[in-house]
């Protein structure tokens, strides 16, 4: 799908802008993005940045980083789901926005849910449990560690 205008989620028949990153916001992905990139030289991880994802047959979400693991998708709009979910904090974001995009891909099936807040220079994992604060992030099926101060610089 293709909206006018702005970067869009399309979310049960509506269009909801979404807030674009800022420097900090933009460093943590470029930073992710290399990362698993390098780890894709030696594993089957593919990371797409900034990609549209059909979460259902009426939702559509723009995940700051997703990496599928496996094949690489070949859908323009993957409908599977990744097997990380990064989403990165901008400085308007509304938390209960972002805790409820967390857990829509939870129920959608994303092992690895991810919340980096460049701002307070935290890393979170969100679980059925909720948010948790993590010293940095572990995918086990690889083997990969990438602690914060990679991530935050």
């Amino acid at each position: 799908m293709s909206f006018d205008g702005p970067d869009c989620e399309y979310l049960d028949g509506e269009i909801v802008e979404r807030n674009l990153g800022e420097r900090p916001h933009s460093q943590v992905q470029l930073r992710l993005s290399v990362f698993f990139a390098a780890l894709g030289k030696t594993r089957p991880v593919h990371p797409l940045p900034e990609i549209r994802v059909r979460v259902s047959p009426t939702r559509y979400r723009i995940v700051d980083l997703a990496v599928f693991a496996g094949e690489a998708p070949t859908e323009n709009v993957p409908s599977r789901p990744p097997l990380v979910a990064i989403e990165i904090v901008s400085r308007d974001d509304r938390h209960t926005e972002i805790v409820e995009k967390l857990d829509e891909y939870l129920r959608w099936g994303v092992r690895h849910v991810w919340l980096v807040d460049p701002w307070l220079r935290k890393l979170y994992v969100y679980s059925s449990s909720g948010l948790s604060e993590v010293a940095g992030y572990e995918l086990p099926e690889f083997e990969a560690r990438i602690p914060a101060a990679e991530i935050l610089g």
